[in-house]
């Protein structure tokens, strides 16, 4: 089965999540690249406020396809409780293309939630989700087994 690992990060936790998924199940992976500026405390402030109304952003082209592949997991931090716009955004350029995706979040705390319904909104109903603390992810305190079968 081919596959693609697709991930937004601002602080290299989802990323370190998505890695990990691409080396279990030999995956290409993929960075979400937005043009906007997120980073330091006025990037953070505008995540959130982007967040909050789910703002669609440009983003830097995209190097996969996600229709060419068999499975597509796709990793966003959560932000003001809802899914970090560079990932809504990466759903909503890429309507259509996305058949089978499991669905994978950090946070701060353990409310996930609602921030995987919204992904619904999207078009996009994963057929697994995994919602993991930045603690769990920092600390290597997790099993990937149930999410990747």
């Amino acid at each position: 089965m081919k596959s693609l690992v697709v991930y937004y990060s601002r602080t290299n936790t989802t990323k370190k999540l998505a890695e990990a998924i691409a080396t279990n199940v030999n995956a290409d992976i993929e960075e979400i690249i937005p043009k906007v500026n997120y980073q330091g405390k006025m990037g953070y402030a505008r995540g959130g406020k982007h967040a909050i109304s789910e703002k669609i952003i440009d983003l830097e082209e995209q190097k996969f396809n996600p229709a060419d592949y068999d499975m597509v997991y796709i990793g966003a931090p959560v932000w003001a409780g809802k899914v970090a716009t560079p990932t809504l955004s990466y759903l909503k350029h890429n309507e259509g293309k996305l058949n089978n995706v499991k669905f994978f979040m950090t946070a701060a705390t353990s409310d996930f939630d609602k921030s995987f319904k919204q992904v619904e909104k999207y078009s996009v109903k994963p057929i697994k989700t995994l919602g993991l603390t930045t603690k769990q992810v920092k600390k290597d305190d997790f099993n990937l087994d149930s999410f990747l079968e």
